[in-house]
């Protein structure tokens, strides 16, 4: 047939207006591609969309919300996250929607959509809300693509949404990890990555659809999930609180997402802003562990950081008494010339303000550069104040001269120093490295005080006074010799003066007794430091011409042997001081050649100690004779009344005039004159405290409720509340959670002591305490002594009379917070670092601001901060002194 048969014609006419139709079809086709869907109907055509549009409109959507991003990368990220998926659902659920009729009306057989919506937001999952988001090209677009696929896939749309899902995820993790992150945000990518995959792990916490009682979080030990005990790996303490209220911006954490929904207690540990590689395996071991942890504490911490606020109450403070006394004196003083003329010259040149300290890691650390070095104490060894005394007659140059601008220098550490031998065995022998003196063991050697023995320093148990019979021997030779002394007993806290190494201290133990030994830095080179190395309480000190820092009428006994102290000149000044510091009815134990040989200056000293004690109306009650180490000793002891001062013959030594206040101790000029003894049943002094051990627990006599507390309580009920609070502390947080080894830990500062609650707490521990009692804080020192405690009045403004390196642990509570207002916290800072031990512990709680200040400025000294606990603005550190020292050395003092 040929090829264009006339018969064929109406065929190829048919086929043109074919061709036309199809031509008009694909236009219109194209044109409604490029034209944005109806959101009333979708187009049967859209069937056949691919995966590539699905992926391309949600990508729109992501871009969009990247553009109103926060700071708070982690939070928002979460959120973009969430609502592209909502976004996605909705707008498929839509698509799904039956046709509405013109009037609002739904299709036949179809139930009509609900107004309320489930949608994830900032603030977590909202359920029955009515939803409201505005509709765009890219979310109708990525609803009815959604709907296509589905359709071209034989799929349910939300099967389609939760692929999509999944896919959205994948693809954002690889976002993120190739640096898409917000440039403010200080989130790693790897914690970005944590918070995606708890997400997915967790969808109804992820969607804040309920607040989780446990907590995820990373530091540099691996990632942490369900803590919700107190663990102790040795190095590092986590501790979460599951029944708290949630508190963001009252939390410390160290990388834990920040959400609404997060505990209130936040916990810290050095986090490093670069992920470990070896979080995933520390993570398997710690979730093992948690098996063997103890049980969950009942409280947690949030008991341990309420605090009730402190105030005055009834008591005065320690600085208003010193000041009032020496203002008293003053006017009494007034017509003297030339101390008016040095009181108002010093009033007219005032002493420059210092440079600001800035507590900062920025903070270029050195080492201080003393003549001292290693044993610098800033305070006894200010050089340029000693070359400028007049006289040292009366020791003024053993005595307390501090600089007028606190040291900011680290002090160095021996180089072979180690960590000190534990108690008891410590109290025969410490390593000589750390404490590497040998004059003391040269000039003592008879005396059995002290030997070199290879690495070690021993100890025999000698002294001047016992360096046959030991110790022990001549304590019990004491009580033997007068048995109403009753070591441990009725006797509780002694003052032991010109202490030596403090042996006579260290076997006070063996009885009960709680001996305060001190001796100045002197030509005995570093006893007081053998003694605090040794385990045994001591401070630098000296008597010369100011009172020492106790209040009157606290010591049960106080003790010389051999102390090197002249009782009987000046009128008796020195013997009047004890007579301030032992209370009424004590004794003081004199054990000197004066008691028991006959050489004429012996005689004569004798004497002239008896005529001074009798006209102080002290009866002398027992005086003995050893035959062991041929010593004698005598007993002593204050008047009960004031009887004898009243019917007495003497006159000199005089009385005290009413108005001096025997409890000002703070840079006090030495009088000699004797205060009258309490008699008001009321006040203290006037009776014996209750015997050991029972006085630990019991309210002391003279406080009564008519008193107000520290803490705003009736006294009674104030001190019986603070020791059920410390009892409580100490059993539930410091002896479980804090990572402590307590048997590492002998010596013990509580650098703000109230009533002494800490030291009782800890009183069945082999430890003892240093309760320092700011002078600007309420006198309650003398309750700390009534207790059967010590302690010692201090201005933390100023340096500690201690060697470096006494201090195991050093307890803070509300210390640097209140010493702002009047000096900056960096100094004090490196008294803390100067006074604890390498190895050695510090426990700050205060409020929040004032940790993360400390946080910072431990750090910089590269301590490793093992936990920090922060909740209602309040928070508690606990951190462990490291042996770093830096390497460049301040420069020394200019030279003339």
């Amino acid at each position: 047939m040929a090829l264009f048969d006339r018969n064929q014609r109406p065929r190829s006419s048919l086929f043109s207006t074919a061709t036309i139709v199809v031509f008009a079809a694909l236009c219109l086709v194209g044109f409604w591609m490029v034209t944005p869907p109806s959101p009333e109907a979708v187009p049967a055509a859209t069937a056949t969309a691919s995966t590539a549009d699905v992926k391309k409109a949600a990508e729109a959507v992501v871009k969009e919300k990247e553009e109103d991003r926060s700071i708070d990368a982690t939070n928002n990220f979460k959120q973009d996250s969430a609502n592209v998926v909502a976004e996605a659902t909705t707008a498929a659920v839509e698509a799904e929607k039956p046709t509405v009729d013109a009037k609002g009306g739904e299709a036949d057989g179809e139930k009509p959509a609900s107004k309320n919506q489930s949608f994830d937001d900032e603030n977590g999952r909202t359920e029955g809300g009515e939803l409201v988001k505005p509709e765009t090209a890219e979310t109708d677009g990525a609803a009815a693509a959604a709907a296509a696929v589905a359709a071209s896939q034989g799929k349910s749309v939300e099967d389609t949404v939760m692929d999509f899902k999944e896919q959205a995820s994948t693809d954002t993790k690889e976002t993120v990890g190739s640096g898409g992150q917000d440039a403010n945000t200080e989130k790693t990518p790897a914690d970005t990555k944590e918070s995606i995959v708890s997400q997915e792990e967790n969808p109804k916490e992820a969607a804040g659809g309920g607040s989780s009682k446990k907590q995820t979080f990373d530091d540099e030990n691996g990632k942490m999930e369900g803590v919700d005990v107190v663990k102790d790996d040795g190095n590092k303490t986590f501790i979460s609180e599951d029944n708290a209220k949630p508190i963001m911006e009252e939390t410390t954490t160290a990388a834990t997402d920040k959400t609404e929904d997060a505990a209130a207690v936040g916990i810290s540990t050095e986090a490093s802003s670069v992920t470990n590689p070896d979080d995933t395996k520390r993570s398997d071991i710690v979730e093992e562990d948690q098996k063997l942890l103890p049980e969950p504490l009942p409280n947690g911490q949030a008991e341990l950081l309420t605090e009730p606020a402190a105030q005055n109450g009834s008591f005065t403070t320690q600085a208003a008494e010193s000041t009032n006394e020496q203002k008293t004196r003053a006017e009494k003083n007034k017509n003297k010339k030339k101390k008016k003329k040095a009181a108002s010259k010093a009033e007219a040149e005032p002493e420059p303000e210092p440079e600001a300290a800035v507590l900062s890691p920025a903070h270029v650390w050195k080492l201080c550069n003393t003549s001292t070095g290693e044993d610098y104490i800033p305070c006894l060894d200010n050089e340029a104040a000693i070359k400028k005394l007049k006289t040292d007659i009366h020791y003024e140059h053993r005595e307390r001269h501090c600089p007028a601008h606190p040291p900011t220098c680290l002090v160095p550490a021996p180089p072979s120093y180690k960590d000190p031998i534990r108690w008891p065995v410590s109290r025969s022998k410490i390593w000589y490295h750390n404490v590497p003196h040998t004059q003391l063991a040269e000039f003592k050697k008879r005396q059995n005080w002290v030997k070199v023995s290879g690495e070690y320093l021993t100890f025999p148990g000698g002294g001047t006074q016992f360096k046959t019979g030991g110790a022990l021997h001549y304590i019990d030779l004491i009580q033997q010799a007068f048995p109403e002394v009753a070591w441990g007993r009725r006797s509780r806290v002694v003052l032991d003066v010109g202490c030596g190494v403090a042996s006579f201290g260290g076997f006070m133990f063996e009885r009960g007794v709680l001996t305060m030994s001190f001796a100045p830095k002197d030509e005995h080179e570093a006893q007081v430091q053998f003694a605090l190395e040794r385990g045994i309480p001591a401070i630098s000190a000296v008597m010369g011409t100011k009172r020492l820092q106790f209040p009157s009428n606290v010591f049960d006994i106080v003790h010389c042997a051999r102390c090197r102290v002249p009782w009987h000149i000046n009128g008796g000044l020195l013997l009047l001081e004890v007579n301030r510091l032992v209370r009424p009815g004590g004794f003081f134990v004199w054990s000197a050649t004066p008691v028991y040989q006959k050489l004429a200056e012996d005689v004569e000293i004798w004497g002239e100690m008896v005529k001074l004690t009798k006209a102080m109306c002290w009866e002398m009650v027992a005086k003995t004779r050893d035959t062991i180490d041929r010593v004698g000793l005598v007993i002593f002891r204050k008047p009960m009344s004031n009887h004898c001062y009243e019917t007495r013959r003497q006159t000199e030594p005089p009385l005290c005039h009413p108005s001096d206040d025997p409890n000002a101790a703070w840079n006090i000029s030495l009088r000699a004159c004797m205060h009258r003894v309490p008699t008001d049943p009321s006040v203290r002094g006037s009776r014996w405290p209750q015997p050991w051990p029972e006085r630990a627990e019991k309210v002391p006599y003279w406080l009564n409720s008519s008193q107000v507390g520290v803490y705003g309580k009736a006294a009674p009920e104030d001190f019986a509340a603070d020791y059920a609070h410390w009892k409580k502390v100490v059993q539930n947080s410091y002896l479980a959670g804090m990572g402590i080894e307590w048997k590492s830990v002998r010596n013990v500062m509580d650098m703000r002591a109230v009533y002494g609650g800490l030291a009782a707490a800890l009183r069945d521990m082999n430890v003892w305490v240093m309760n320092t009692v700011n002078i600007d804080s309420p006198d309650t020192l003398p309750v700390i002594y009534e207790r059967g405690m010590f302690g010692i009045y201090h201005d933390w403004c100023e340096s500690f009379s201690t060697y470096p390196r006494s201090y195991d642990l050093l307890h803070a509570d509300h210390l640097f917070s209140k010493l702002k207002a009047r000096c900056k916290v960096l100094p004090v800072l490196v008294e803390v670092d100067r006074i604890l031990r390498p190895n050695g512990k510090l426990i700050v709680r205060d409020d929040k601001e004032t940790v993360d200040e400390i946080v910072e400025g431990v750090r910089s000294m590269h301590w490793e901060v093992r936990m920090t606990v922060s909740k209602h603005k309040e928070a508690m550190l606990c951190a462990r002194k490291t042996m770093w020292r830096p390497t460049e050395m301040e420069p020394g003092p200019p030279t003339r």
